[in-house]
């Protein structure tokens, strides 16, 4: 079973600590979980730590994970070369996608190169759920701000596009991240776009923004678009707590 409508659930954050392993499913990721509509089975979800060059600790952290919470878990490689034969084959059979952070840049490099792009948007449109964090939300969007090249932050525009919109992550606790966001909207480098404190969550259906839900107390999204004065304009949007 998949979602009714293309769906994306665009985060920064989805995990929280555990006692015996590293970490666990964390309210914005069963949020993900609830939104394809798992009932009664394991839900089937895929894991790309493609932003982490595939890091094998991180993908065995997310087998610990799932194992604790009862998924029929899998993940896709890009490095190497991709580990199943098709790979839009095996998004299909998936109820969620769940991506990683790290380098978005090299995440959107490595998956053009394989076709994963393509692959992305034809899950997308049958209605897996598509979540990740940081990278694996700007990923999703048309860009947003990144540290792939470096310490210093810089814009990232060549996203997926899934939705027509700039995604700006860590807003409140990387301090390069807001004014950085604002800048890139005011100069017409990004389109207007949505922006999410650690442990908040964009959720799309279709291109249309839904709503936003926190994990996290006292945490916000925001919108920020170009005024007429050439200004950026930030509007804050109270997320729905989780």
């Amino acid at each position: 079973m998949t979602a009714d409508a293309p769906t994306i659930l665009a985060t920064s954050g989805g995990i929280v600590p555990a006692a015996r392993i590293r970490w666990e499913l964390g309210p914005l990721t069963e949020y993900a979980l609830d939104l394809a509509g798992t009932d009664g089975r394991r839900p089937k979800v895929c894991f790309l730590a493609t932003a982490l060059g595939d890091d094998t600790t991180t993908i065995y952290n997310f087998y610990a994970a799932a194992q604790q919470r009862g998924l029929d878990p899998s993940h896709l490689l890009t490095f190497g070369m991709p580990n199943v034969e098709d790979v839009t084959a095996h998004l299909l059979e998936q109820d969620v996608v769940w991506v990683w952070g790290g380098s978005v840049a090299g995440l959107l490099a490595m998956w053009r190169l394989h076709g994963f792009d393509t692959a992305m948007r034809t899950a997308w449109e049958a209605g897996v759920v598509l979540t990740g964090v940081s990278a694996g939300s700007i990923c999703w969007h048309v860009g947003g701000t990144t540290d792939s090249f470096g310490p210093e932050l810089r814009p990232i525009t060549n996203g997926l596009g899934l939705v027509p919109f700039s995604n700006g992550v860590h807003y409140d606790s990387e301090e390069q991240r807001r004014p950085l966001f604002q800048s890139l909207i005011a100069d017409g480098t990004l389109p207007a776009g949505y922006a999410t404190d650690d442990g908040v969550g964009l959720l799309y259906r279709g291109t249309e923004l839904v709503e936003a839900v926190t994990e996290q107390d006292g945490k916000g999204a925001y919108f920020v678009e170009r005024g007429d004065d050439g200004r950026a304009v930030e509007t804050r949007i109270d997320p729905r707590q989780l």
